[in-house]
């Protein structure tokens, strides 16, 4: 039946083995329903769609980081999936539902909006998170559980935050946390070259300018010198 009927799903199957006469769980149905059935050859998976709309969708997550008192802070991140853009960040020591709502309210401020809102499944997403997404006319996208490679844009910027800037930086307190963080953003849109864009910057600062004639490159310290930009000298 699963081969032969390639729309019907485990309660459909079920409901034609009612027929015959045959009593079988919904759980049994899909865990052999698979086995009978071929991989599809065609349509839009995952991946495809996530390339194919990169543009209208963002995607979120929390970053939990621990500051030299062993107390716990959550830093909340928005991506445009399109741009590798940093949307908004927010930090808290206790995010609330009504604090993440308020925060996706704060990134949506008058539009334009992207389509699409992917985000995992933490508890801290909430009715007040989906009326906000709502009425900002997001469709919120959930990851499947156990999948950390369906929201890869977001894991790979928080990552690359952890590896270039936070395990370098003892954080005092929240305050701190979110100095650094707004730093390491203004970094990240507008000087670091990203591999997912080919090298390129997501909101580029200035237009580079041209090597002068025995011209002289300079270095501007940022984060305190953890990293630099480069520019040609006037």
């Amino acid at each position: 039946m699963a081969a032969e009927n390639r729309l019907w799903g485990a309660k459909r199957i079920r409901g034609e083995l009612l027929k015959l006469g045959l009593t079988v769980s919904k759980s049994v149905i899909q865990k052999y329903m698979h086995q009978g059935r071929p991989p599809r050859t065609s349509g839009q998976g995952w991946s495809t769609f996530l390339h194919n709309q990169a543009e209208a969708i963002w995607a979120c997550d929390f970053l939990q980081i621990t500051d030299v008192f062993f107390r716990s802070l959550f830093a909340f991140v928005i991506v445009e999936l399109g741009s590798r853009r940093v949307v908004h960040v927010g930090v808290t020591r206790h995010p609330s539902d009504e604090w993440v709502a308020q925060h996706l309210r704060e990134a949506t401020p008058f539009g334009p909006w992207p389509k699409y809102l992917i985000r995992d499944n933490d508890d801290k997403y909430g009715s007040r998170f989906a009326n906000v997404a709502s009425g900002a006319h997001l469709e919120v996208l959930t990851t499947p559980l156990q999948a950390p490679r369906a929201n890869a844009v977001v894991e790979r910027f928080i990552g690359s935050v952890r590896r270039e800037c936070l395990d370098w930086i003892l954080i005092w307190g929240e305050g701190h946390l979110r100095r650094v963080l707004r730093a390491c953003v203004e970094y990240f849109n507008t000087e670091r070259p990203h591999q997912g864009l080919n090298q390129r910057i997501p909101l580029p600062a200035l237009p580079r300018a041209v090597a002068p004639p025995a011209g002289r490159v300079v270095a501007c310290p940022i984060l305190g010198g953890l990293h630099h930009a480069y520019a040609w000298a006037a």
